[in-house]
């Protein structure tokens, strides 16, 4: 080894010991007889100092070190005699009596310290630049922790890793694949996995009762902070169970990692009904931190004469405790809020319930305060509390009160990252209708099992199908969803059917699955939780891009290699992709 310890461990119980350091220059500060040097390697950083005094060519070529430079210095460890406290090395340094310079460096395009002059774009372009950073690198660590710490769990509950394909078969269902063109196939195609999910269905079908994976997938989607094209999921399977128990080992993985990663005990998870989270959240993954739960008030503000009321299918709001105070330009700016085209509510109306009882709204022309009064009854809304209300279609109105919940949440700092409240959503809607195809589409994915309870539904009222499926939520996020699957050949067939597959389609896509059904498939279910998010979750930030290594863009561009690019044209006529045309940038 080129070093004895590392720039993050040496303390004051190693004084008067002879060391070699290696690392990266941070800073350089020049106090004239004394030259001292911040050496920073992923562990830590240690001070090193160089006396005029006691050895000035070595002092003069400390001098001329720049940032980044790589180095190796042996020397003797010595007691600070201005020491920082924040540091688990700031009590000692190093006077150095011998340095070698590993690697020269050009001056960094930004600085390499917590708070940079480095803006995103540059920053991806300089990945490994921006990876040397303490900020970056702890959430790289947190990572690798919870990963570990995944892998214990899983190991101890006598789960196997096995590792699927990577090339596998394009499939119609979810989201865009991306495709991967064959030399050996002419005009063939494998596609990247969305997930490996046939693949661990097959595996239950071999007997692996127990299986996971730290797995890559992939989906060729529109991006945003949560989402990156290659992804990292915790995917899972168990045979022999019932929904309760993969909900139970699950909700203990995820009070293993909270425990042992963050030190947090997690309280038992609360179930709630699809149905209930849309009714009282306005969406699938609600934030149960805070209350402001929705309530319906058709009944007592509609057949007023208030028409924007009286046409609208709902009539829903929600009572933010103590804002009864909040200005005309707080009310407008709210209104606002709820107007941007990707909120989608056509306006706002506001009572406040003021101190002294009396109530105050926008609507005032058309309700009384005993009408009022009987909105505040109905939302156990007191004196000092305002409630806002949107009407309109059901969807569009819940999902613009469920934004404008979270907002008035943030407001009120009422959504803070160092509070977890998780909680299990079940019984989603097995299928789904989509207007433009005119059919049905599995709303978690086909090989879904419905509820037993529902099965009689599907000849006559499918779109009422329950599903034997859930969702992990924490804090409003979607940590990751599974199913009981379907292991009965016929109920499968049955499920292609209602998807609108012509049994030509179905076994086309997956015959080699139904053909598993045939021998013996054992009941079994699974889950697959969004590992990136978790990070993401566990560090405090909305964004899972600081927490992989190298990231894409918002455009699904890695700008530090440049790629996506075009490939030669020898490459292309291999893969029988010659009439392809390059599309111009921009």
């Amino acid at each position: 080894m080129l070093r004895s310890n590392t720039c993050g461990e040496l303390t004051i119980s190693d004084l008067n010991k002879e060391v070699t350091l290696c690392g990266w220059v941070q800073k350089s500060r020049d106090l004239g007889g004394m030259t001292f040097i911040d050496l920073r390697d992923r562990y830590g950083i240690t001070q090193l100092v160089f006396n005029m005094e006691t050895n000035a060519d070595l002092c003069e070529k400390a001098r001329k070190l720049g940032r980044e430079f790589v180095i190796s210095i042996s020397g003797k460890v010595i007691e600070r005699s201005s020491k920082n406290k924040n540091m688990k090395t700031g009590e000692v340094e190093i006077e150095v009596t011998s340095m070698t310079i590993l690697n020269a460096s050009k001056t960094p395009p930004f600085t390499i310290e917590d708070e940079t002059d480095g803006g995103e774009d540059l920053r991806m372009k300089y990945r490994y630049l921006d990876l040397r950073r303490k900020p970056v690198a702890s959430k790289l660590m947190l990572r690798h922790q919870i990963n570990k710490e995944v892998r214990n769990f899983l190991n101890n509950e006598d789960f196997i890793e096995v590792e699927t394909p990577y090339l596998i078969k394009s499939t119609p269902e979810g989201a865009r694949d991306f495709v991967v063109p064959s030399r050996m196939n002419p005009n063939e195609f494998y596609a990247l996995p969305q997930s490996p999910q046939t693949f661990k269905q097959l595996l239950m079908v071999a007997g692996y009762d127990r299986y996971y994976q730290i797995v890559k997938c992939f989906r060729d989607e529109d991006l945003r902070a949560d989402r990156q094209p290659e992804f990292t999921q915790i995917d899972c399977e168990m045979t022999f169970i019932e929904q309760e128990d993969i909900l139970n080992t699950f909700e203990g993985m995820m009070k293993h990692l909270f425990k042992t990663v963050k030190g947090v005990e997690l309280t038992d998870f609360p179930r709630m009904t699809f149905d209930d989270a849309m009714r009282l959240y306005g969406n699938d993954k609600p934030d149960i931190r805070f209350g402001m739960p929705f309530v319906e008030l058709n009944d007592v503000a509609q057949n007023q004469g208030f028409k924007v009321f009286d046409d609208a299918e709902l009539v829903v709001g929600i009572c933010a405790e103590g804002c009864s105070e909040y200005t005309r330009k707080q009310l407008d700016a709210l209104t606002d809020f709820v107007k941007k085209p990707q909120i989608g509510a056509t306006g706002l109306v506001y009572v406040k319930v003021n101190a002294d009882g009396s109530f105050k709204s926008s609507v005032d022309k058309f309700f009384d305060t005993q009408k009022l009064k009987t909105w505040a009854d109905k939302m156990n809304a007191k004196p000092g509390d305002l409630l806002l209300v949107i009407s309109g279609e059901v969807n569009k109105s819940r999902k613009a009160l469920s934004e404008l919940r979270l907002e008035m949440g943030k407001q009120l700092g009422l959504r803070d990252n160092n509070t977890f409240a998780p909680l299990w959503v079940i019984d989603f809607p097995l299928l789904e209708w989509d207007e433009d195809s005119k059919r049905f589409h599995a709303m978690h994915h086909p090989f879904t099992s419905p509820k037993l309870a529902d099965l009689d539904k599907m000849n006559t009222a499918p779109g009422d199908i329950r599903a034997n499926a859930y969702d992990m939520v924490i804090n409003g996020v979607e940590i990751g969803g599974g199913s009981i699957r379907i292991h009965d050949r016929d109920l499968q067939k049955k499920m292609f059917d209602l998807l609108g597959f012509t049994e030509e389609e179905a076994k086309a896509q997956f015959g080699f699955l139904m053909n598993a059904f045939e021998y013996g498939a054992p009941p079994h279910g699974g889950i697959a939780l969004g590992f990136d998010r978790l990070c993401a979750l566990f560090g405090g930030s909305e964004s899972i891009r600081d927490y992989i290594a190298f990231p894409k863009n918002n455009s699904g561009r890695d700008v530090m290699i440049d790629a996506p690019a075009t490939i030669a044209d020898a490459q292309l006529e291999e893969l029988f992709l010659n009439t392809v045309k390059p599309v111009a940038k921009g």
